[in-house]
């Protein structure tokens, strides 16, 4: 019996199941992985917002981390939501000598704009999770906030991908989905450069796109698929999400992360 690639999300839940660990085991098992969960914190939200959030003790997330890898193993980690310094450290310290793919997805604020990890914590952002990772993939906001490089146009984004690289992470992929025109995202480890462009689709019902893309980009390594392979498959599968994003409640939807299937 053939084992599919297992994927691990390290992120908070959200409870409207449009992003955060819903989306990420809905894109693994979208994309024929074994999709596992460490969840760091409760959230309440829905498509208007984030209404409550609660981090779970860092004993807690230990254990689960280590129950799944101790004993089913993991081809390729994604961390989303971390809520605070004491948890980013957390995280850290366990992924050290993983000895598997590691994407983090540096999540700060909401769709909606609440915030989703403390500001105490972006020291520890910088200095313990960023080094570990095999790919990170900061948004615009998340990239301003990391390294206080503000990205206005596409002739930006190297300068802000060389500031990312700058704490340590093997690749950046800067996402320029807020900026004017065509989507455009620069993936690069400092060296090679690749410019990922998909034409705007008209569709507010995004949410969940960062995390949808980074668990794509984790199932991608797992599967064995090279950095720059990984993130282009992703890309597509993202793209097409996100023209299939629905109206839910009252607000921003979500991305249709079972498209593809369809």
């Amino acid at each position: 019996m053939q084992i599919p690639p297992r994927v691990l999300t390290v992120a908070g839940s959200d409870s409207g199941g449009g992003a955060g660990i819903q989306a990420d085991l809905k894109t693994m098992l979208a994309l024929g992985t074994h999709g596992m969960s460490v969840l760091t914190a409760v959230t309440a939200q829905n498509s208007r917002g984030v209404q409550g959030a609660w981090p779970l003790p860092a004993e807690a997330v230990r254990a689960q981390f280590r129950s799944v890898v101790d004993d089913i193993g993991v081809q390729a980690v994604k961390t989303g939501m971390l809520a605070s310094a004491e948890l980013v450290e957390t995280v850290a310290e366990l992924l050290t000598g993983v000895g598997a793919p590691v994407v983090v997805d540096p999540v700060g604020v909401s769709k909606h704009g609440d915030p989703l990890l403390a500001a105490s914590a972006l020291d520890a952002l910088r200095l313990k999770l960023l080094p570990l990772a095999t790919v990170a993939t900061p948004n615009l906001d998340e990239t301003a906030w990391l390294t206080g490089v503000h990205v206005t146009s596409e002739a930006d984004l190297r300068r802000a991908a060389d500031a990312v690289l700058a704490f340590g992470p093997r690749w950046v992929l800067i996402k320029g989905g807020h900026l004017p025109g065509d989507a455009v995202d620069l993936l690069t480890d400092g060296t090679s450069e690749h410019l990922l462009r998909a034409p705007r689709h008209d569709n507010r019902h995004t949410h969940g796109t960062g995390c949808t893309l980074a668990s794509a980009i984790a199932c991608g390594l797992a599967k064995g698929l090279s950095v720059p392979d990984a993130v282009g498959a992703a890309k597509k599968y993202v793209t097409g999400a996100i023209a299939a994003g629905f109206p839910l409640g009252e607000g921003i939807g979500p991305v249709d992360h079972g498209w593809a299937l369809r």
